[in-house]
């Protein structure tokens, strides 16, 4: 359970970081992108672990 609480932590903390990069810089700047893509992939890594 240690893995999926640390899982969702990293998905909160992306996701606060993107708001505020989304606000300060819009959606086409290439480190929304990037952190857009890392918080895609903690979600597929979350999905994962939920079906184990």
């Amino acid at each position: 359970m240690a893995e999926l609480d640390d899982v969702l932590k990293s998905i909160e903390d992306l996701r606060h970081k993107l708001n505020r990069l989304y606000e300060q810089k819009g959606t086409i700047d290439k480190e929304v992108i990037k952190l857009s893509k890392m918080l895609d992939a903690m979600l597929n890594e979350y999905e994962q672990l939920i079906k184990k």
